[in-house]
């Protein structure tokens, strides 16, 4: 029977040999990570020299073929970031990219960063998770489960580890609030308390209100509007970038919407056009539609706080930018359109997050009733006849 191949990047027994005047030679097999077995060599002026010059070789042949690789001793934080590596590599976006780095710097580290990965179990997983839960909430929860997942997921494809345990872990819930959206009445004294706010108006809050409900677009794409993708004449505008923050740039406009159906052209009512042919943009080097005061990006954070000030005046200390998206989608609902068209005007690629979450109200339709009528058309009710039948019951 032949004997078992070495390990990969290990190295067999080292033979000293003198091959000449002061000359040793020390040599050994070292099984490459190609899966080949070669014999590698080192002479020096004696035995003992010759093989610490082989053995600095081969530790140093073996750390550069292990370079990128995951053991099962291989440490979790240091999985992390090889795992970090790969998403940049992948292009994500930078908010993406910045939400990963914070999970895993203020959760999975702290929590579990020192573990091996042979350490990793489904209870090691699941008691992070509630763990985070418990103390930042489930938002966290969820974003800690997600780069957990995914630092397991690339140890397993490096044969460190069996199985992924976080597949297993218990489901992070989390309490929805029933979709809330503003009234037609609500909206008109919102938009008329906006104009008659100075400070409102210095900010330039009254058309940005105006072009978020007129769209239903996000607060970071709305800002992001520059005027080559505005067009008047067609009443359309293109949905081409988003605002974020990225961490050691600053505040970009990044060139990709949130979802890859967030790219999309809309069509404006004509009263938006007529707003916006009379709103006058202040110089900026990005050609944006809405500056900031002092003609910059404006800081997605901020506009929010400010429109929170002035919604606050206005007793609608309820409302805040989404809810301006949720009522264009609830007036979209009700004036006829499919959820499917709906779903393109937001830049949803699911129909089913924009009727889980975008319909405000609930109300029931009157015309509910007349529509299940159907269901007894043309019968004779068990209790009697139906109303302006001629027919006798005898």
């Amino acid at each position: 029977m032949s004997r078992p191949p070495l390990p990969l990047g290990t190295w067999g027994t080292i033979n000293r040999t003198q091959v000449g005047p002061k000359v040793w030679k020390a040599d050994t097999r070292f099984r490459d990570f190609d899966g080949r077995t070669r014999q590698v060599q080192r002479r020096a002026s004696t035995g003992a020299k010759a093989e610490a010059a082989l053995k600095e070789y081969l530790l140093t042949r073996s750390r550069a073929g292990r370079v990128g690789e995951v053991t099962a001793e291989t440490r979790v934080r240091d999985v992390g970031e090889l795992w970090l590596a790969q998403i940049r590599e992948e292009g994500r976006a930078a908010t993406t990219l910045d939400a990963y780095e914070d999970a895993m710097r203020l959760h999975v580290v702290p929590g579990i960063g020192m573990l091996q990965v042979r350490e990793l179990t489904v209870s090691v997983c699941d008691r992070l998770l509630r763990s985070v839960k418990t103390n930042t909430g489930p938002a966290a929860a969820k974003h800690a489960k997600t780069v957990l997942n995914g630092l397991v997921g690339l140890a397993a494809r490096h044969d460190a580890i069996k199985y992924n345990p976080v597949r297993e872990v218990s489901k992070i819930t989390q309490t929805k609030k029933a979709a809330r959206s503003l009234t037609l009445p609500e909206v008109r004294k919102i938009r008329a308390g906006l104009l008659a706010d100075p400070e409102a108006v210095s900010r330039d809050l009254p058309t940005l209100v105006d072009f978020m409900l007129g769209t239903g677009l996000r607060i970071g794409e709305a800002i992001a509007v520059t005027e080559p993708a505005l067009n008047l004449k067609a009443a359309t505008v293109e949905v081409r970038a988003t605002v974020v923050r990225s961490r050691g740039t600053g505040l970009i406009l990044q060139p990709t919407t949130k979802t890859p159906s967030g790219w999309r052209q809309l069509h404006l009512p004509a009263w938006l056009v007529a707003v916006l042919k009379a709103h006058e943009s202040p110089e900026n080097e990005w050609d944006l539609i809405f500056p900031s005061q002092h003609g910059k990006i404006r800081d997605r954070s901020n506009t929010n706080s400010d429109v929170r000030d002035a919604l606050d005046k206005l007793g609608f200390d309820w409302v805040t930018t989404h809810v301006f998206r949720k009522t264009t989608a609830t007036l979209l609902d009700e004036g006829g359109l499919t959820v499917r068209e709906i779903a393109d005007q937001l830049g949803h690629k699911r129909i089913s997050i924009t009727q889980d979450t975008y319909f405000g109200r609930h109300q029931a339709s009157p015309k509910a009733a007349g529509a299940l009528g159907a269901i007894t058309e043309g019968q004779t009710p068990a209790n009697g006849p139906e109303t302006g039948s001629t027919e006798s019951v005898e």
